[in-house]
């Protein structure tokens, strides 16, 4: 089994950062991919980044610049820093992790999502 926590949402103002956090724990193989996605409001759930477990990243156009995804395989925790965060960037982050197992299984595990809200 594998747990997702999140944290790190919030309130910003247009321009501002937020970092979001994402841990996971359980039973954890090599193949993997963490990362985010997110849901703007009345859309649908849109990739934004992610990374591998041999630390290729992936940004979604729209971020590209802005956002940076990194990972501390220690803690087994992703972020995501989001810089001059704009209007559009608001949205329910959810972060996620996919895994191959040792069978040659594919599974994908998502957090509780969080909050990100852009003032202007």
């Amino acid at each position: 089994q594998v747990e997702l926590v999140e944290s790190g949402g919030g309130l910003v103002q247009a321009g501002g950062s937020l970092r979001l956090s994402c841990a996971v724990s359980g039973t954890i193989f090599s193949i993997n991919t963490m990362g985010w996605y997110r849901q703007p409001p009345g859309k649908q759930r849109e990739l934004v980044a992610n990374i591998t477990g041999g630390g290729v990243t992936n940004l979604a156009e729209p971020v590209m610049g802005r956002f940076t995804i990194s990972r501390d395989y220690a803690k087994d925790t992703v972020y995501l820093q989001m810089n001059n965060l704009k209007l559009e960037d608001a949205g329910i982050y959810y972060c996620y992790f996919r895994q191959v197992d040792r069978d040659w299984r594919d599974h994908t595990y998502w957090g509780q999502g969080t909050q990100v809200t852009v003032s202007s």
